[in-house]
């Protein structure tokens, strides 16, 4: 099967990233600060902007904003998953694709935004969603643009990302 890539150049964009065999490789911080390394040393090289991003045990969800007139974003996952995979204790991390959806407009990324934060809820990992420690829902708070309470009811995420 082929597949076809979004390209948007300077657009916004979610990704779904899933560990090979669905192992839990995350569920250790140390590889959790291993990921966040490999992010810094690619975004050192080929800028682009996290806009928001939840780690979960098996899995990741992100939205990045890339730099204007640039739409590759296909070798900065290249870079990032083989950064983290030659750093790790462990091999064949990853499975071999990533799913992605352009943002359409600022409705369709606010809804993003909010299915990733509500995803550790949403996986019975924890009761709230600030509960979560590796979520950019920390970062939302502390800059006012969200409640620490935020998600307390069952937030609608029907529809929306990919697991």
């Amino acid at each position: 099967m082929r597949y076809r890539r979004a390209f948007q150049p300077g657009g916004s964009f979610f990704f779904t990233v899933v560990t090979a065999h669905r192992r839990p490789v995350f569920s250790a911080a140390n590889a959790v600060d291993l990921l966040r390394d490999s992010f810094r040393a690619v975004r050192h090289k080929r800028p682009f902007a996290i806009d928001a991003i939840v780690i979960l045990p098996d899995h990741l969800h992100c939205i990045w904003t890339l730099p204007e007139g640039d739409a590759d974003f296909m070798m900065r996952w290249r870079l990032i998953k083989t950064w983290f995979s030659k750093h790790a204790e462990f091999k064949d991390v990853w499975q071999h694709r990533f799913w992605e959806h352009v943002l359409r407009d600022e409705s369709d990324f606010a809804n993003h935004v909010d299915y990733i934060h509500y995803n550790p809820v949403k996986h019975g990992l924890v009761s709230k969603v600030i509960d979560w420690p590796y979520s950019s829902f920390h970062r939302y708070v502390r800059q006012g643009w969200c409640a620490a309470d935020w998600g307390g009811d069952v937030v609608d995420v029907a529809g929306i990302g990919r697991e």
